[in-house]
């Protein structure tokens, strides 16, 4: 389908995640007229599409969405199947304008107002635009040298669902973030032969204590300055190396972005049981596997590059400014420095987890539309009166 949509009235958000939804929900309750659009073919694709196995790290309590609890049932810790339930049945709830099936491709200004040209070729008007990609949809491919020499199979983490088609085959891993020691933990114990390239290293804390999560204690840091959470992580880390035995991992690298720790301990039991290898910077591919840092080499029949995401704000082409870790640069953590009426939620990542912080920016998106509608209207009908009246 082409043509222009006129939706010049209404606020568009891009994304039918958690962070869309969640936009979506105090739009609606404010009154707002607005259109959610989805590029994929259910409202949260991204959580469908994830692998089976996947659960949160976060709290049910605090992962939820504006107005709706997880059902009584639902575990602690959620699993990925749960949570993208949680989220159909969100929309379903609310009656959100969700339009699947339609993927942003560029976003522009048009006087006061936006333009989105979608992948058909369908253009939307809208006077405001929150963007809710997160970055789930934007997995980072890092450019390995001579990867075309190599014969097996190379794949982002995004694309892994179930060990099944590699069970008992020669598997790298490479990362060292959580989905790199889940993904690598499950091949390990369908008996694949499996080595972890870790660049940077990282630190590893437990899910919980004493059944109490530690979703909990995060987010009573994160009313701490910076430097105090990033002490009171080490020291926990440290703590944990005291009761376990050292660390299998080496020391994450000083770093201004966000590094999320490893959650749990499936990975340094794995690593100390001998069923998954530690190795250092993948350095290139060979024809049979690859070579590292060191010069080693190695055969594998398959690389996963579980090497994360970057922020999908690709739709602006340059529009806007980004920050150090690839966000777009924001005040008040919602409204973007460089272009009015454009806003972000879902792209604030701290030791609070995604999730918790996305129903405080989602209504504080809202409010900054309204305010901005509000000031806009008030200037519109003053220039409207005669000059003898103002």
């Amino acid at each position: 389908m082409t043509g222009q949509k006129d939706t010049r009235g209404r606020v568009l958000v891009i994304g039918a995640g958690p962070a869309g939804l969640a936009t979506s929900h105090e739009l609606a309750r404010n009154g707002v007229p607005h259109l959610v659009v989805e590029r994929g073919r259910h409202v949260g694709q991204t959580w469908a599409d994830l692998y089976d196995s996947l659960v949160l790290h976060t709290a049910r309590g605090l992962s939820t969405l504006p107005g709706l609890a997880f059902p009584r049932e639902t575990p602690i810790f959620p699993s990925r199947r749960e949570f993208w339930q949680y989220l159909s049945r969100y929309a379903e709830t609310f009656k959100l304008p969700v339009q699947t099936g339609t993927d942003i491709v560029a976003l522009r200004r048009d006087n006061d107002g936006w333009l989105a040209r979608t992948a058909s070729g369908e253009t939307l008007s809208a006077r405001a635009v929150v963007v809710a990609t997160g970055i789930v949809a934007n997995p980072f491919v890092p450019e390995i040298p001579h990867q075309d020499r190599f014969g097996g199979r190379v794949f982002h983490s995004v694309h892994y669902h179930r060990p099944d088609d590699l069970a008992g085959r020669r598997v790298l891993v490479v990362g060292a973030g959580n989905s790199a020691g889940e993904i690598a933990v499950e091949l390990a114990r369908e008996r694949s032969k499996v080595a972890l390239a870790v660049r940077t290293g990282g630190a590893v804390l437990p899910r919980d204590i004493a059944g109490i999560p530690m979703h909990y204690l995060a987010v009573g840091l994160s009313f701490l300055p910076k430097a105090s959470q990033r002490a009171a992580m080490a020291l926990a880390n440290r703590i944990q190396m005291v009761a376990r035995g050292p660390g299998v991992l080496p020391p994450p690298a000083p770093t201004r972005c966000l590094k999320i720790p490893l959650i749990g301990f499936h990975l340094v039991d794995a690593v100390r049981e001998g069923t998954i290898q530690i190795r250092g910077r993948l350095k290139e591919f060979t024809p049979d596997g690859v070579r590292f840092g060191d010069d080693a080499s190695e055969p594998f029949d398959a690389v996963i590059l579980a090497t994360g995401y970057r922020a999908a704000v690709g739709m602006l082409h340059g529009s806007i400014r980004l920050d150090d870790c690839g966000f777009g640069l924001r005040r008040d953590r919602v409204v973007s420095v460089d272009q009015p009426d454009l806003y972000f939620v879902g792209h604030n990542y701290d030791i609070r987890g995604g999730l918790f912080n996305i129903g405080r920016d989602a209504k504080r998106a809202v409010q900054r539309i309204i305010a901005t509608t509000r000031d806009t209207s008030r200037t519109a009908t003053e220039i409207s009166r005669p000059a003898s009246e103002r």
